[in-house]
């Protein structure tokens, strides 16, 4: 048997683009948005993720504005509330800022864009947890399902495209898919979060959505990092329950459970580059040791070759302003 010479597959950059598996554009990535509740032009950095915003409605338009120039066509929305409360009212609140950032982007931009409204109540907690809390300080299941529907039903109202349940509460996408129907939003889609892990990489999140506990962690909703079999049956009872795509979350640490996924689910499937791991580029970049742009995509080649089908990124606005999906090398 003659054995072949892989690198005549390499020879040459046009070689390399027509034998390559894995293609990323910006249709595949989505861009997350912090919606702040305030009037005027306000644009407040996020100090552990540099290049990141919070925005109020006026400014997120401006924002949009450019990057949807640039080709940037898909945007998932979050709160930063000015109030918070026990039970997190401001999630359905229709005056609330992800709501009204929904009908301000849709009035402007229509069916040019893609909104995902992300469905919690972390951000809107006086305590930080993703649920109702009992009198022991306990996350109540049951008893969230209702607000979380609310929520989902006032983005859908305000014009989100999907909803994004991201809480971890069981029956949660039965529970919203119900709401949706019964609200006449049968075309509104559910993207869950199926199996997001409680992982150490969100830390620069809850800067930017004001969204830490105030007590204890969030171990016993999310899914423990030992585990390889439950985000597979978590993202089974999702797209029994109705869901229209699945998420793995977080995204690096997790190919290997994108890559089980998409063997066991013909739904469309989404991964989290959270905000860990995009902070570790931007501060690893600007202290010289690689260089941003080569493993930017090189991550992102990573999180699409394991199975993602989608991304959600912080890194969108980058890619886009400087052109990196058209540079070769």
């Amino acid at each position: 048997m003659k054995i072949s010479r892989m690198r005549r597959y390499r020879r040459t950059e046009n070689i390399r683009l027509t034998f390559a598996d894995v293609g990323l554009t910006l249709h595949n990535l989505v861009y997350p948005l912090f919606i702040l509740d305030r009037i005027g032009k306000a644009r407040i950095p996020v100090d552990t993720m540099p290049g990141i915003n919070q925005y109020s409605i006026e400014a997120v338009t401006e924002h949009v504005a450019e990057l949807v120039n640039l080709g940037v066509k898909n945007y998932i929305l979050f709160g930063v509330p000015s109030k918070k409360d026990k039970k997190g009212t401001g999630a359905w609140a229709k005056e609330g800022p992800v709501p009204q950032a929904i009908e301000r982007l849709k009035d402007q931009f229509g069916t040019e864009i893609t909104l995902y409204a992300d469905v919690c109540l972390c951000e809107y907690t006086s305590h930080g947890h993703c649920g109702v809390l009992d009198a022991n300080g306990n996350v109540l299941n049951d008893e969230s399902l209702l607000p979380l529907s609310k929520a989902a039903v006032t983005y859908a109202n305000a014009g989100a495209d999907w909803v994004a349940p991201s809480n971890m509460m069981d029956f949660r996408v039965k529970s919203i898919r119900d709401a949706l129907d019964d609200n006449g939003h049968k075309e509104v889609a559910i993207l869950s979060y199926s199996a997001k892990f409680a992982s150490n990489y969100y830390g620069p999140f809850r800067d930017a959505a004001g969204s830490a506990p105030s007590f204890g962690n969030r171990k016993s909703y999310q899914i423990d990092y030992r585990n390889s079999r439950q985000p597979l049956r978590e993202i089974k009872n999702d797209e029994m329950q109705g869901a229209d795509a699945v998420m793995v979350k977080p995204a690096l640490p997790y190919l290997d459970i994108i890559a089980k996924a998409k063997e066991r689910t013909y739904l469309p499937l989404y991964a989290y580059n959270v905000s860990g791991e995009y902070s570790l580029v931007k501060f690893g970049a600007k202290s010289g040791l690689f260089d941003e742009r080569s493993i930017v995509m090189e991550n992102l080649m990573a999180i699409k070759r394991a199975g993602a089908d989608a991304i959600i990124s912080y890194h969108v606005q980058d890619i886009a302003r400087n052109n990196w999906l058209e540079e070769t090398e």
